[in-house]
């Protein structure tokens, strides 16, 4: 005896519902369809699974020794059609912010290929570890440190350096390069350092190291508000990669040396994840990795061991 699919789950919904009518409607079926696939579950079961009535329907006692074995039939098909279904549906990669090297990276996978890709742009709002146990996310972008949960696996992406920048009548707008032993004692405005946060603790380590201060006060109103602060000041300095805070005439972007500082970029996945692009774009950021001309570099002491090989 093989049991019809629909007939189980025509009985869960009567069930749930506790009327045929709601049933139908909720099937998108004629009440007199329900019916008989029900009738004929019942045929095959050989038993009665419903005590119908004018106030409705309820689960006779064979019918309620079934229901947990019909919720559990219907699930693991569920189960099966979404896992399927997930395969067919773009890669879904947290990038983190959209002006990022990670970006970059996903954008070089994509031309390289035939993948669809769903760029996702966090910024953290929702934590990394859950997106990608419970697939809203395939892959994510990041700076990690310490252990990671079980099942997440990573591999080092790339090292983003970081140039500060100024308006361009602070007196360091016209070098080519400045030593990080020069910002010493200076204060970087970034308000958009949000506490706890990956970046937020990148530039706390930078902050101790070097002595550069690093001030959060003020509420965030965009990249344009930041552009526009900085360009018409002499004093502020503020941090950002190459892609960030672009497109305004005073502002300047200055590389560091001696040492450079480099954002660390991981990649992360879930390993049971099976979405057949996944493979793909682990191996494209293990084969496209690019060394930086620039040997003198830093980075957070607790992100070196896994970049010691880059």
């Amino acid at each position: 005896m093989e049991l019809d699919l629909g007939a189980v789950r025509a009985f869960l919904a009567v069930v749930d519902d506790g009327h045929f009518t709601g049933a139908a409607d909720d099937l998108d079926m004629t009440q007199q369809a329900v019916s008989k696939r029900i009738a004929r579950l019942e045929a095959d079961l050989g038993v009665s699974l419903l005590n119908r009535s004018r106030g409705g329907a309820r689960p006779t006692e064979d019918g309620a020794v079934f229901l947990p074995q019909a919720r559990a039939l219907v699930g693991l098909a569920d189960q099966a059609t979404a896992m399927f279904r997930s395969r067919r549906r773009a890669l879904r990669v947290d990038v983190l912010a959209r002006a990022a090297a990670p970006v970059d990276i996903v954008r070089d996978f994509y031309d390289a290929g035939d993948v669809d890709v769903d760029m996702v742009v966090s910024r953290s709002t929702v934590p990394r570890w859950t997106a990608l146990s419970d697939g809203s996310i395939d892959a994510a972008f990041g700076r990690v440190t310490g252990g990671l949960p079980s099942g997440i696996e990573r591999v080092p992406a790339c090292l983003e350096p970081i140039p500060v920048v100024v308006g361009r009548r602070h007196p360091l707008a016209r070098r080519r390069s400045v030593p990080m032993s020069e910002l010493s004692g200076l204060t970087a405005w970034m308000p958009g350092n949000a506490r706890d946060s990956e970046w937020a603790e990148y530039y706390d380590f930078l902050s101790a190291e070097f002595g550069v201060r690093i001030d959060t006060s003020g509420p965030v109103f965009g990249g344009a508000h930041i552009m526009e602060r900085i360009g018409e000041s002499s004093e502020l300095i503020t941090f950002a990669s190459k892609t960030q805070l672009t497109g305004h005439p005073d502002i300047v972007h200055i590389p560091i040396v001696d040492p450079t500082p480099v954002y660390p970029w991981t990649l992360m996945w879930q390993k049971a994840n099976r979405h057949p692009a996944l493979p793909q774009l682990v191996a494209h950021v293990r084969d496209h990795r690019r060394a930086l001309a620039a040997r003198d570099l830093w980075m957070p002491a607790p992100d070196r061991p896994f970049f010691s090989g880059f």
